[in-house]
């Protein structure tokens, strides 16, 4: 009996040793994963704060950047449109402030802007294209030619080409003033664009849109915008599109421009318009436009140069 209590208590004292060395094991093990993590902890906090510390300075970089190309662009632009008229198109998404920036750029250049149209949200929606393309059907300028294409954002931009642009070899009106404003009227009271007042026709044409289109139907949306403007371009002696980088996004109307090759040989195209080294470059592409020249500019991935007349970068 002594014999079998002994080996009970043997077992129990041999348990609560275990339990014990657990326990013990255990809280060293916590100790010791606790006091790794609060180092990882400490490092990753360090790392946060090392890129935010570079962040804030390519930041200041870049506001100093551009600080530099607002106050230097209207001397790289003075003269370079001398005597030339452009007419300023822009998206309803396209910023006020870089309308603004560009119509002045525009002004420093020796250009005059003859007159602003806005493409309201209806011109592109896809719901509305077969209205939209009705619309400029009917409105369509006796003795113009309208493309084959039947998609309405060709067609739109044949109509608005004929009556906003002169002619490239000539330079004069393509239609009347009257047609002018049976044009404008007709897609004003279609809800597709608002026009400014006193609107005349111009040689050259700039087309301000803002991001990448989203949601539903986002790329005939941009689709729509990429082929008004490529249809503008070849009404008249050039036009240019600009966006800001988002723009040049597969979503986006410079995206849909970039990726076809149709249209990248006649149609301009600048993804920073939202900078000021942007719109300079906007100015100097519609230069290159009436010099006969086209290119892909700005800072998205699918650019060919910052500017024309600036080697890309390597890597480019």
């Amino acid at each position: 009996m002594i014999s079998l209590r002994y080996h009970v208590v043997s077992i129990a004292a041999c348990f609560l040793a275990l339990a014990v060395g657990v326990v013990l094991g255990s809280t060293a093990l916590n100790g010791t994963l606790l006091s790794g993590l609060a180092g990882e902890k400490k490092d990753l906090g360090s790392q946060v704060a090392d890129l935010e510390a570079q962040r804030n300075a390519l930041n200041a970089r870049l506001t100093d950047a551009d600080a530099f190309a607002g106050s230097m662009g209207p001397k790289v632009v003075a003269g370079t449109l001398d005597q030339r008229s452009v007419v300023l198109v822009t998206t309803e998404d396209a910023r006020p402030a870089d309308r603004d920036a560009l119509k002045q750029l525009v002004g420093q250049s020796g250009a005059a802007v003859t007159g602003e149209i806005q493409l309201t949200s209806a011109f592109a929606d896809p719901e509305k294209a077969d209205h939209l393309r009705d619309v400029v059907t009917r409105l369509q300028p006796a003795g113009s030619k309208f493309p084959t294409a039947g998609d309405s954002g060709t067609l739109a931009g044949a109509l608005l080409g004929s009556v906003l642009l002169l002619d490239k070899t000539t330079a004069k009106p393509q239609s009347s003033p009257e047609e002018l404003a049976a044009a404008l009227g007709g897609l004003t009271d279609g809800g597709f664009v608002k026009a400014g007042q006193d609107v005349k026709p111009a040689q050259l044409a700039i087309v301000l849109t803002g991001a990448q289109a989203s949601g539903d139907g986002a790329g005939d949306r941009a689709a729509t915008i990429a082929r008004f403007a490529t249809q503008l371009d070849r009404s008249g002696a050039g036009a240019v599109l600009a966006g800001d980088a988002g723009s040049a996004d597969g979503t986006g109307a410079l995206g849909v421009v970039r990726a076809d090759t149709s249209a990248t040989s006649i149609l301009s195209t600048v993804d920073n318009a939202d900078t000021s080294a942007g719109r300079v470059s906007t100015i100097l592409a519609l230069k290159e436009q009436l010099d006969g020249g086209a290119g892909r500019y700005g800072v998205a991935g699918n650019a060919q140069a910052p500017a024309p007349g600036v080697t890309a970068p390597a890597g480019n």
